[in-house]
């Protein structure tokens, strides 16, 4: 079956509407053009849309069948939840004073029968993030529980008040639900100055970080107080240092490894992880002989001339991440990396030659997907970028890498001992 959204247009308030002159299109990198059938699924429970001020949308005519701007409002595009990355970006023409977007993914989307569709795929099945799992009253029946049981613990009261019941944070909301994965900020500083950071934006930017970091360094007693009873009681528990809400965890590399230790004096249950740069090997090697268990490293490229000009690391080189997931490797710990995709970029052929030798180098056990959360425009001119003219596709790789690489594991969510060491695709998070 042929499947052609229609294009969809916003005026200045939001109000979005279809075009049924025009078939909605995606982007690669600065390339709009049309969508393989194959790449189109419904709105998945829990996307949203966003309207695109001063940027025309581009679609083909339904006529013609030629490539035409939409003079009847802005671009429309699409965050898709987690679990579920991106195909092809949103179409558009920016005119010259157009505001930089804000932090968030723009998936091409369009109108069909009556329904949304976006172009993605999904690469997870566990439900940890899904929005049906959040019911308001019991995730703020959790939170006042937790806040009550611990009245002087900075860092329950941070999650809880900050990060759960203000920002809306999935993780801290699963913890006031006593289940999975269990966030651990720690660190109020970082040693990189991303680009796309979450937490800090420099004042001079066009932007705003969506949300504050940290303001105060927990003890390890703080710390251990309520991560040893989560992992004692949570289902396929998780306590993973390094956050969207701080710095870089291995700056209080001293103080995670303490804390690793007095946990496991307590209990021997669960997976002790990290959310890290990777920068400093030396710290990775000492957490891994406290007992930390695994180890998520975030990228946006894996050639160092694109990684530099995005993270804009202030003591480190590209070289010391590839070292530390050695180091983890080592003491036969897990390593995934959280790998920020751009179609486009990603799977542009020299990134791809590069990933490829990244994975053989590095031994990886997994890569979590995630989506790039960037204005597209403003991301590719910040980085230099210079395609070759040769995409494979983000599901072309995705597909590839699984045939390639077998004993290499995809998901979104770092994965509790129970697929650590069991069966990996087991939907634990259903039980």
């Amino acid at each position: 079956m042929t499947l052609k959204p229609f294009l969809l247009y916003s005026d200045d308030s939001g109000n979005i509407f279809e075009d049924k002159s025009l078939y909605a299109i995606g982007r690669s990198a600065w390339e709009a053009f049309d969508i393989p059938d194959d790449a189109w699924i419904e709105l998945p429970n829990g996307g949203s849309l966003y309207h695109l001020p001063q940027r025309q949308p581009i679609g083909i005519d339904v006529s013609t069948g030629e490539l035409r701007l939409c003079e009847l409002g802005w671009a429309v595009a699409a965050f898709i939840p987690p679990t579920f990355t991106s195909l092809y970006l949103a179409a558009y023409e920016t005119e010259p004073k157009a505001p930089t977007l804000p932090l968030f993914c723009y998936t091409a989307v369009g109108w069909h029968k009556n329904k949304y569709f976006v172009t993605a795929i999904k690469v997870e099945a566990d439900i940890r993030q899904d929005c049906a799992g959040y019911i308001t009253k019991d995730i703020q029946k959790g939170a006042n529980q937790l806040l009550r049981m611990y009245p002087q613990n900075r860092l329950v009261k941070h999650l809880m008040a900050t990060c759960c019941l203000t920002y809306d944070c999935p993780a801290a909301r699963n913890f006031a639900l006593s289940r999975w994965e269990c966030p651990i900020p720690v660190s109020t500083a970082c040693n990189a100055n991303c680009v796309g950071c979450i937490s800090y934006q420099p004042a001079a930017e066009t932007f705003e970080a969506n949300h504050e970091r940290l303001k105060f360094k927990p003890s390890v007693e703080e710390i251990v107080e309520f991560t040893v009873p989560h992992l004692l009681t949570a289902p396929f528990p998780i306590v993973s240092f390094g956050q969207g809400c701080e710095g870089e965890p291995l700056l209080m590399h001293a103080i995670i490894a303490q804390s690793i230790q007095e946990i496991r004096k307590h209990t021997t249950k669960g997976c002790i992880n990290i959310n890290t740069n990777g920068s400093n090997p030396k710290a990775i090697e000492t957490l891994a002989l406290a007992g930390l268990d695994s180890m998520r490293l975030s990228l946006n490229s894996v050639q160092e001339k694109y990684y530099t000009p995005y993270y804009r690391p202030n003591d480190y080189h590209f070289n010391n991440i590839k070292e530390s997931l050695k180091i983890m490797r080592k003491y036969q710990k897990w390593t995934s990396i959280n790998y920020f995709i751009f179609p486009g970029f990603t799977d542009d052929s020299a990134e791809v030659e590069s990933l490829y030798k990244f994975i053989e180098e590095t031994q990886i056990n997994m890569i979590q997907w995630r989506n790039l959360n960037l204005d597209p425009d403003w991301y590719l001119t910040k980085i230099k970028f210079q395609e070759t003219e040769n995409q494979i596709g983000i599901k072309k790789l995705f597909q590839q890498l699984q045939l390639d690489f077998p004993n290499l594991k995809h998901g979104y969510f770092n994965p509790p001992l129970e697929r650590i060491q069991g069966n990996f695709n087991h939907d634990f998070a259903h039980e």
